[in-house]
């Protein structure tokens, strides 16, 4: 048994998962189905979003944030970390824009988190 506290959402619900069997994991003190999901991939694969910042050529600003566009696994955090060092941009940068794809083989992109313009 493992107890948590849920992070989709603002109600917080204290979990309290049954891991006992991982083919068959239980949740119970969640409010909603995203509680459920949350407390069942948090003790068989975590998984989460990753930040960090490029270095932007030509533009208005010098750093860029990125962040993956979905959660990847815990595992895999250090490495695709390792797959920025070196990465420059080049402006103009859009909202969404793709600035490493399928990092280390997650099928998941680090994206622009905001616009940068050109100087």
């Amino acid at each position: 048994m493992k107890e948590m506290i849920c992070i989709c959402c603002p109600m917080g619900c204290r979990l309290t998962v049954d891991d006992s069997d991982l083919g068959n994991v239980k949740v119970s003190g969640n409010t909603c189905p995203r509680g459920e999901k949350y407390g069942k991939e948090e003790v068989v694969c975590p998984k989460r979003m990753v930040t960090a910042v490029v270095r932007v050529e030509g533009g208005d600003v010098a750093m860029l944030s990125v962040k993956t566009r979905e959660a990847i696994e815990k595992s895999k955090i250090f490495d695709a970390l390792a797959t920025l060092k070196g990465v420059v941009v080049k402006a103009p940068v859009k909202i969404g824009d793709a600035v490493v794809k399928n990092v280390t083989g997650t099928g998941v992109d680090f994206i622009a988190t905001k616009n940068v313009a050109t100087r």
